[in-house]
């Protein structure tokens, strides 16, 4: 008889777990029944159940719309247990949540969301941008905080279409308008202490809102903080979890009052200039010995950064433009800029996200000087128009793109 080595051992658990995935993927998926509820190894868009409101909101007008504060009349949810493992998908009418004041969401920020958008589009249908993009930055997010990273893509994705196409009517008609999605994971965990969370709610809300400028592009003003820092190597930048972002409002806040509409990040004692309020930040610049234009943004390379579908997006569709521009991704800094505006090689700047697509910068206030800007630049209006084109269906754009709902 052969001893069984820890290499053995570690072989035979991996063809073990592999054969688990084949009979999934062939019955569609492995559930029992634990108390009463349906659970699998993994999210199943073939178990997924619907429940209807019997009590329909009122669709309100679209003009109008402030963004975060109308719901649409459903929401999708699935619970994870670490003995369990994920209780099938529901969808049911949007309710609030019965959740422990012991929750280790509520006390060590174990929490992180998504950010995308469902458009109808000219032809009437109904289209996602690039949505695994946000399913993939969505489970590095989960890992980023220890939470199950063990759902499929595409199960998870169609069970979000379905929330899509039975809430339809709340996705509103014309240019800028669309039905934002917030896919959310948070700690369940009951318990206080510091430690892997052993239960996870995974739920995604819906909302109407309307667009970002409502007269067309409005340039934004900014101040580049040279005292506050959002991310760092090492840290969790790169992840959109909730920490990130609550100590963002004080500095946010101090900038609006001093008559600034955002806050530019930096890093270090070089002032790098990492991020723009929620975006990611591109600067047009004219390269001093070779005259020629370059798109420069910062990296992905230090992990403070987060990979923006729409940072991603812009340097794809820019590489495609031909030899007229180039795309940089280095850490361009502030004193780089204010010398880059000095001599006119500064073109102009945008920031870039989800929400505003793209945000033309005309200003940013470096230790007490205002740097104007040019704005809005024939970058940001050509990057602007092409992205919503695709979005709306009136350019085919690169393949995978544009997914139909």
């Amino acid at each position: 008889i052969r001893r069984v080595t820890f290499k053995d051992f570690t072989l035979m658990m991996m063809m073990l777990r592999h054969a688990e995935r084949l009979t999934n993927n062939v019955t569609g998926y492995s559930r029992r029944v634990v108390a009463g509820a349906v659970h699998s190894r993994w999210i199943s868009y073939d178990a997924l159940t619907i429940e209807r409101t019997n009590a329909p909101k009122e669709i309100p007008k679209w003009e109008g719309l402030r963004f975060g504060t109308v719901f649409s009349d459903h929401m999708l949810t699935a619970n994870w247990d670490v003995h369990e493992g994920w209780e099938n998908p529901q969808i049911k009418p949007f309710q609030d949540l019965s959740l422990s004041p012991a929750a280790s969401s509520l006390h060590y920020a174990m929490q992180c969301f998504e950010g995308m958008k469902a458009y109808k589009a000219v032809d009437g249908s109904i289209r996602l941008f690039r949505p695994e993009l946000n399913m993939n930055r969505l489970r590095n997010s989960m890992k980023a905080l220890s939470m199950p990273t063990d759902w499929s893509n595409d199960d998870l994705l169609d069970c979000i279409k379905e929330l899509v196409r039975l809430d339809r009517n709340w996705i509103p008609d014309g240019e800028g308008y669309s039905l934002y999605l917030r896919p959310t994971a948070i700690s369940t965990h009951p318990y206080i202490g510091l430690a892997p969370t052993e239960n996870v709610l995974l739920y995604c809300i819906t909302m109407p809102v309307g667009p970002y400028y409502s007269n067309g592009f409005k340039p934004v003003r900014l101040t580049a903080d040279c005292e506050n820092v959002r991310a760092w190597p090492g840290g969790t930048g790169n992840a959109k979890i909730g920490g990130n972002y609550g100590p963002t409002v004080p500095p946010s806040a101090e900038a609006e009052k001093r008559g600034y509409d955002q806050v530019l990040w930096l890093f270090g004692e070089e002032h790098t200039i990492t991020e723009v309020g929620c975006m990611n930040v591109f600067f047009v610049m004219r390269d001093p010995d070779t005259k020629k234009k370059q798109i420069v943004t910062a990296p992905l390379t230090r992990g403070d950064i987060l990979p923006g579908i729409t940072r991603q997006s812009i340097i794809e569709l820019v590489k495609g433009w031909g030899a007229d521009f180039e795309v940089v991704e280095r850490f361009p800094t502030m004193p780089e800029i204010h010398e880059a505006a000095m001599n006119g090689n500064l073109i102009e700047a945008f920031g870039a996200g989800t929400a505003a697509v793209v945000a033309p910068i005309s200003c940013i206030e470096y230790k007490g000087v205002d740097i104007e800007i040019h704005a809005t630049g024939e970058v940001a209006k050509r990057v602007w128009k092409e992205l919503t084109d695709i979005q709306y269906g009136r350019l085919d754009g690169p393949d995978g793109w544009s997914h139909l709902v």
